[in-house]
């Protein structure tokens, strides 16, 4: 039984932190065309419980991405300084978008082993009620 409540814990840890990565892949998006927004990277860390790692997972908090931000020229633009460039941002959607269906998978995969696994744990409760 323990390992049915371990499979459960370890599902639903993974789908909280792909849930975070998903939540900061839809800011970049949404704030491609925002002049100067870095780009938003969470990495995934282990949870230490008692000293020692077990199994579970984490999204870190934000960092941001210092790669170059695109120069952008347009005059007319009320960012842009004498030369006419303002700073754009570093979102690369198609990288975005790519990361996006990875986080989403990633969920989709714990969620089908968390059913699995609540699956498991309700039949072995019929059984040992029987």
């Amino acid at each position: 039984m323990d390992n049915q409540i371990s499979a459960t814990k370890i599902a639903a840890f993974g789908m909280r932190a792909q849930a975070d990565r998903l939540r900061h892949v839809s800011e970049n998006i949404a704030n491609a065309d925002t002049p100067g927004y870095r780009r938003k990277l969470v990495t995934f860390d282990a949870v230490i419980a008692q000293g020692r790692p077990n199994g579970l997972v984490e999204a870190s908090q934000p960092h941001l991405d210092r790669s170059a931000l695109d120069r952008i020229h347009d005059p007319a633009h009320p960012m842009a300084d004498a030369q006419g460039f303002y700073d754009g941002s570093n979102v690369d959607l198609v990288t975005e978008m790519a990361d996006a269906r990875e986080a989403s998978r990633s969920y989709e995969a714990n969620l089908r082993m968390f059913e699995q696994a609540r699956q498991m744990s309700s039949s072995l409760l019929e059984l040992l009620r029987r």
